[in-house]
């Protein structure tokens, strides 16, 4: 079968898309939902089990509590409250956790931790999966069975404010209502005081039943300052008098009215040492959690420690305690304390109640349901229970009675925690099944491509797969058999539910046909290689290619590093990789710098020239009357020198040193910021320099890294962005004082904090005029086409608008790791990718190695929680949208972006220098030339070269071949005249004057 390189690549490009969906759809699990139908809403609850004996419960349990205020703090972590943190700046409610009637949790977030999944699990008790980690960024409407949607159905008044994420997910369902947006992270003061300013007049009404309050300040303190900042005692001393005007206007208030009330204390999610949140760390997942009422009174010496429950365990709580029906797709499970002091068929009913909706879950979504031990364990306690209600009804007030109801009760009790764990399990269990075939599909599709891509990129540019010959069919045949064979066993056998099962007999067929025929390709396309193989070993072409040991390691490292991530262990660690990496480049390229120097290309060891050594040949040539100017020529353009000989003094040692210097660099960056998921915990630099106590020693070290940055970067630019490059980072530095980051020499403490808003629009200000310049050049050189300098100056300026922008947004902290890239790329061009003569590819894969590299030493990870938010409203007084994700983005992907940037300088610059062929040869030949005992000789000798050059002759021909090699002529011409300074150079005086007529 023929096909156009157009047709087979389109239809690769749709099977990969294909692949990939099929894979995204095992590996990313679905989350745990119940049966969909209208019938579900008007569901009657289940009646009082009974053995033998007529129940008359066969409604929900009225409400515990009369009013329910829902107190969430964004990112209150547990040690926030529980810790030295809680006593010293929450102190009433210290006291209300140790002796106060309340019951204290610390209840465990599972990811991804961020707000919205966390709200949703909050309201409907199920786990969230990681596409709503996207649909964080602009909420849609939960349609999943929820407390608020209950609440409202059952004619409850909710009010709400805060967080707007909650007006997104249920609109229509608060009587009043007030939205704060929760990305403006510079904002920790207004958008707190935006919700407690409507207390005061609530709590005075009486026309509510749940009130929400939603405060995101703690969490935005986190995110522009982390959690060690002293903004965040602040913070906590607002809450804790927020918290104490509550809970003493509900106690007021219960002198009113039958039932008690009760407020709830929680946070969404942690905050991680370094103050974003969104990854799997204890601090993340671990939040406070306190249930606070006074039906939780407390007998004297009581103590109650904290205990460990599951976030999800909340909406089930709340369900109870308002008298409502559990979500239905709740997978928590009732938090006891909260019921304890009922009486025991309360007990027993709101137990009962909670593990029948567990039950139904179960059933829905695990097939083999009747073989889970939570299910069996359900049964045995309904039996129990229903034996428990005989003997209540039949008024037997005795310690049996109470015994047996003990018994069912801790039977249903263990029964919620093994359904719970159950459903859990089902919603984090990987679809092995899809993934495997997604995976056959992507690797069947790269395997053709590699092995077509010669025939697509022939003169005919298509493609022959024999796909109707005999073998092929019979092979094809043979695996379609093989593979719904497969199908069936794992179909009828699996205890979980797999997506390619649940799909129609035809669209299985069809994938299963799809990877048959793709396998048989592959297998044609091999055959066709391996044949052109045979033939190629009889008549071999003469080749003079040979791979050298950095082609090997980049090939190698390149290829590990994109197998590597068909672990998760590997891409939560993956900065472990480009580290090893990194490093065993720099061992690669100090061996290959040695070889060059002490060795040679032919492994015979020769002196690198020191400082007022020459070089051999050139030495020779005096001494060797056979060797003729025709002879040098020759051999020097057949022989080209290693371009380390020709290093001398301290040049050739910094290129000795180079690789030693860019080790020690990467060994100094991997302490300061620790990354990945397994040692991220650990202390490094980072923490140490961004604590309060050494503030003095983060201003200095901010300083030194600034002051790198200006001699690193204003090397090559004009005088304008010059003065614009040390005003911006001077602005910088005023940028972090501001808001109190650093310190000016002068002062002892900045109590005076701001947003530092008018520094930061200054900085922006010199960064626009600087990349506005280089554009300027830029366009410049398109117009004059021959003009490379001014091309180079434009990319220059650009990169530096780069360098300036990523110094405002990066944490001080991490400056160095700015500064210290601008070393290594200055070092790497200068003392290892010009004296080596790499070619483009091969620094074009350095540059992405160290970007990656540099991701990792910012602190980075491939865990959303080291994404830095607050990057991204530096200079913002309100949240525009646009602005916020691309200084986000550009914040986070600083290293590589940087790196790309340099590589394209690099190349630029590389482009308008003459070969290094060139020079060498030409150089070397004009100074064997020179040594003739004739001026004849020497002007004859410029002559020759002139023509060599460009065709022209004596002083008009070197004319004409200086001119177009600009500027390669200003190198030639340096050569020429460093080549009559030689004392070996008898005519170096007659002709100096011949230069400058020239």
């Amino acid at each position: 079968m023929r096909l156009g390189s157009g047709t087979f690549a389109a239809c690769c490009v749709v099977i990969e898309v294909l692949g990939v969906a099929l894979f995204l759809r095992g590996f990313f699990p679905v989350p745990v939902c119940p049966f969909s139908g209208t019938e579900h809403q008007t569901e009657s609850p289940a009646p009082e089990p009974s053995a033998g004996a007529i129940s008359n419960w066969t409604k929900l349990p009225p409400p515990l509590f009369s009013k329910v205020v829902i107190m969430l703090i964004d990112a209150l972590r547990d040690d926030f409250v529980f810790g030295s943190k809680g006593v010293k700046f929450m102190p009433y409610t210290t006291y209300l956790v140790e002796k106060g009637s309340s019951h204290s949790f610390v209840a465990e977030a599972k990811p991804p931790t961020v707000t919205m999944p966390r709200i949703k699990a909050l309201m409907t008790g199920s786990l969230p999966g990681f596409i709503d980690v996207v649909r964080n960024l602009n909420s849609p409407t939960l349609l999943e069975d929820n407390v608020i949607t209950r609440a409202k159905a059952a004619g409850k008044r909710i009010l709400f404010y805060g967080d707007e994420t909650w007006v997104k997910l249920f609109p229509k369902h608060f009587l009043e209502y007030d939205g704060t947006t929760s990305f403006f992270v510079s904002d920790y003061t207004e958008v707190d005081h935006n919700v407690t300013r409507h207390l005061d007049k609530v709590l005075k009404r009486r026309d509510w039943d749940v009130l929400i309050l939603h405060y995101l300040g703690l969490d935005h303190i986190g995110h522009v300052s982390g959690p060690s900042s002293p903004l965040i005692g602040r913070k906590l001393s607002e809450m804790d008098s927020v918290l104490m005007k509550i809970h003493t206007s509900l106690l007021s208030e219960e002198r009113e009215t039958l039932l008690p009330n009760l407020l709830v204390l929680c946070g969404d999610h942690g905050m991680s040492e370094a103050g974003g949140h969104g990854a799997s760390s204890v601090e993340e997942v671990n939040t406070a959690l306190i249930l606070i009422s006074s039906a939780f009174e407390r007998k004297p010496g009581d103590a109650r420690h904290p205990k460990y429950i599951q976030q999800t365990d909340l909406a089930a709580t709340l369900s109870i305690g308002l008298g409502l029906p559990i979500p239905r797709g709740s997978v928590g499970s009732l938090i006891f304390p909260v019921v304890e002091g009922k009486p025991m068929r309360e007990q027993l009913r709101f137990l009962h109640l909670n593990t029948v909706q567990l039950s139904k879950l179960l059933q829905e979504n695990v097939p083999s349901y009747r073989k889970e031990p939570g299910f069996e364990q359900f049964k045995v306690s309904e039996r129990l229970h229903g034996n428990w209600i005989r003997l209540y009804l039949e008024e037997n007030n005795s310690e049996v009675l109470f015994n047996l109801g003990s018994k069912v009760r801790r039977q249903y009790l263990g029964a919620l925690r093994t359904l719970s764990l159950s459903l859990s399990r089902q919603a984090a269990q990987y679809d092995v099944y899809s993934m495997a075939a997604g995976t056959v599909l992507v690797l069947e599709v790269v395997a053709l491509l590699l092995l077509c891509v010669p025939q697509a990129l022939s003169g005919k540019a298509e493609l022959d797969v024999p796909l109707l010959s005999p073998v092929s069919s019979l092979l094809f045949y043979l695996l379609l058999l093989a593979l719904a064979a497969l199908h069936v066993v794992v179909c009828t056998s699996s205890d979980s539910s797999c997506y390619l099962c649940s799909l129609p007999w035809l669209a299985a067929g069809g994938v299963m046909v799809l990877i048959s025929t793709l396998l048989c390709a592959v297998v044609s396309a091999l055959t066709g290689v391996f044949a052109a193989g045979r033939r190629l070993s009889k008549n071999p072409p003469p080749s003079n290619s040979r791979w050298s040991e950095l082609d090997l390691l980049i090939l190698s490292g390149t290829v590990g590093h994109v197998l590597s991530l068909g672990a998760s262990s590997f891409i939560e660690e993956e900065h472990q990789t480009w580290y090893f990496l990194v490093n065993t480049l720099c061992l690669a390229l100090c061996h290959e710098i040695y070889r060059n120097c002490f060795v040679g290309d032919d492994c015979a060891p020769q002196r690198c020239p020191h400082a007022g050594e020459e070089f051999d040949g050139v030495a020779a040539a005096p001494q060797g009357r056979s060797t003729g100017p025709d002879v040098w020529e020759l051999d020097r353009a057949s022989k080209h020198p290693s371009p380390l000989e020709a290093l001398r003094g301290p040049e050739r040692w910094m290129v000795l040193a180079s690789p030693w210097v860019i080790l020690s660099c990467c060994r100094l960056l991997r302490s300061l910021n620790q990354t990945g998921v397994q040692w991220a915990h650990r202390p490094d630099l980072g923490h140490w320099l961004t604590s309060s106590d050494h503030k003095a020693e983060l201003s200095v070290l901010a300083t030194v890294s600034l002051i790198m940055i200006f001699v690193l970067v204003q090397k090559r630019c004009s005088l304008a962005s010059k003065v614009a490059m040390a005003f911006g980072l001077l602005g910088i530095y005023c940028y972090r004082v501001a808001i109190g980051n650093l310190l000016f020499p002068w002062q002892q403490n900045n109590k005076d904090i701001s947003k530092g808003i008018t520094e930061a629009r200054f900085v922006y200000v010199f960064v626009l005029g600087i990349l506005f310049t280089g554009t300027k050049d830029l366009l410049k050189s398109q117009i004059a086409a021959d003009d490379f300098t001014v091309k180079t100056v434009g990319l220059w300026e650009i990169y530096s608008g780069s360098v300036l922008l990523a110094a405002l947004l990066l944490r001080p902290h991490n400056l160095p790791v700015l500064a210290l890239s601008l070393v290594i790329q200055t070092v790497m061009t200068h003392f290892v990718w010009r004296p080596l003569r790499h070619d483009a590819a091969e620094v074009t894969v350095m540059h992405y190695w160290f970007g990656q590299a540099f991701f990792y030493f910012q602190g980075n990870s491939n865990s959303i929680a080291t994404v830095d938010i607050s990057a991204g409203f530096v200079g913002l007084d309100a949240y525009v949208e646009i602005p916020a994700v691309l200084l986000t983005a550009f914040a986070t992907y600083t290293g590589p972006v940087l790196w790309a940037g340099h590589l394209v300088n690099f190349l630029a610059s590389e482009a308008s220098r003459p070969a290094p062929e060139t020079q060498a040869s030409g150089t070397l030949y004009l100074r064997t030339k020179l040594t003739s005992t004739s001026m004849d000789g020497v002007k004859a000798s410029i002559g020759f070269w002139s023509k060599k050059a460009r065709g022209g002759s004596h002083c008009g021909g070197w004319a004409s071949a200086l001119r177009p090699l600009a500027p390669g002529g200003l190198h030639l011409l340096s050569a020429l005249q460093t080549a009559t300074a030689d004392p070996w150079l008898p005519q170096r005086e007659a002709l100096s004057p011949q230069l400058q007529a020239c």
